[in-house]
């Protein structure tokens, strides 16, 4: 007996031209699976490997084309051909820019669907195209990019780096608010000074404000020595605290008194210390609803706020995606394989579409995740699932008893390799019964 060959799955919401193109594959040998629907395509996908999607354009609920930039992500590595009766320039570049891998125009012969067949199962092993980047960088090889609000917030960074003005940086969670503060530290002239970084969010509320101002031994229980705070520890340099919004107002209020008058005074001590430190606040809150609900101290707001940097999220700079993509895969690739790496064009363009909630921190996992699971060109494949493209199929739609009977019909007879009587028995149905369901 002769193996069958590649598994193809072709996509039709007409029963008739499934039929067609089910009986000429068969006599090429291939081994056939058929769906009506898109839903019912995706379904079988997932259970099946399938070698070769063949799909119709216009189809109701969902079209083909969905399904083809659904299976270009999902599936990269399978070849998609697309068989439409309305033909076009445009409708032709609009599919291929979608993902399909050949198109042919009904109706055509059985010659014309061998070839283009054989064409498309051919394209499975193409080669993948590598797009090579161009680095930007600024501020120490730490801050990377080359759009105008990149290059807005360099330009601030480059009139405050050799002045002690205070400086409030906002922007949403991993947006880099701390890379912003470093590089304000690091590219001036009090480089050589300390830079101390404080997490307000994660220290107790009432620990934090010993933490920062110090205490004197005896000050409460537990404080068996004097100890210096964090202003202190960066004396004549900056001290950056980061998540603002979460200091008690009480914290606030000593905060207040260190900006205006440039000295502190440690838990448990009535002495006043002059102080020579640069103050970089940084939040994702929004200061201003907080005055409004008295959460935080309109004066220590303007205090802080004599110069504002606005960090933007990164889907409002997307040209600046693929320089940190570069700059992730160099150092992940140099820190995990010893070498450099490279990533597709497709895998890029994914990168370069969504919308990074999680910001600059979430990319750097993903990419950091990537060169773990490649070796030696990150593709579509290794990238996670989320990013990729999804189908909405419309949700108020109900159905009625007599498609949900066919919709499970058709699963049984998939389930069963379309063996009739199995799939009667499975429904505990006669095979006239089937035969006339089918019909």
């Amino acid at each position: 007996m002769q193996l069958l060959k590649e598994n193809i799955l072709i996509v039709d919401d007409d029963v008739n031209i499934l039929e067609l193109l089910q009986r000429q594959l068969q006599l090429l040998n291939y081994h056939i699976y058929k769906a009506v629907s898109v839903q019912q395509a995706l379904y079988i996908l997932k259970e099946t490997e399938i070698d070769l999607l063949i799909t119709d354009i216009q189809m109701p609920e969902v079209d083909g084309l969905e399904l083809i930039k659904y299976a270009s992500e999902h599936y990269p590595k399978i070849p998609k051909l697309v068989i439409t009766g309305f033909p076009s320039l445009d409708g032709a570049l609009n599919v291929i820019k979608s993902g399909a891998t050949d198109y042919l125009t009904k109706p055509f012969t059985k010659e014309e669907l061998k070839l283009a067949v054989k064409k498309s199962l051919e394209n499975k092993t193409s080669v993948v195209s590598i797009r090579n980047t161009k680095h930007t960088e600024d501020l120490n090889s730490e801050m990377i990019g080359n759009s105008p609000s990149f290059k807005k917030i360099t330009h601030i960074i480059n009139r405050v780096k050799d002045n002690k003005a205070t400086v409030l940086v906002q922007g949403e969670s991993g947006t880099g608010k701390e890379l912003v503060s470093r590089a304000i530290h690091y590219s001036g002239k009090f480089s050589r000074e300390p830079f101390i970084a404080v997490n307000c969010a994660a220290i107790p509320e009432n620990l934090l404000e010993a933490e920062l101002f110090g205490y004197t031994k005896g000050a409460f229980t537990g404080a068996n020595e004097n100890r210096n705070g964090f202003f202190q520890a960066s004396n004549k340099g900056t001290l950056f605290l980061d998540e603002i919004g979460n200091a008690s107002l009480a914290v606030q209020a000593k905060l207040l008194r260190a900006l205006q008058e440039k000295e502190i005074t440690k838990v448990g001590s009535q002495k006043t210390e002059k102080i020579d430190v640069r103050i970089i606040a940084a939040t994702n809150e929004n200061l201003s609803a907080m005055i409004d609900k008295k959460l935080f101290r309109e004066d220590l707001y303007y205090r802080l706020t004599v110069v504002q940097i606005v960090v933007p999220p990164l889907r409002e700079r997307k040209d600046d995606i693929k320089l940190l993509v570069d700059k992730f895969i160099r150092k992940y690739g140099i820190e995990y394989k010893d070498r450099l790496l490279n990533i597709s064009q497709e895998a890029l363009a994914i990168l370069e579409r969504y919308s990074w909630p999680g910001n600059i921190r979430e990319l750097e996992n993903v990419i950091q995740n990537a060169v773990i699971m490649s070796d030696r060109i990150i593709d579509v494949e290794n990238l996670p699932e989320n990013l990729k493209f999804k189908i909405e199929f419309p949700k108020n739609s109900l159905k009625s008893l007599a498609e949900i009977e066919k919709e499970y019909i058709q699963k049984v007879l998939f389930s069963t390799n379309n063996n009739k009587t199995k799939a009667a028995e499975i429904l505990q149905i006669d095979r006239k019964t089937l035969r006339e369901k089918l019909k």
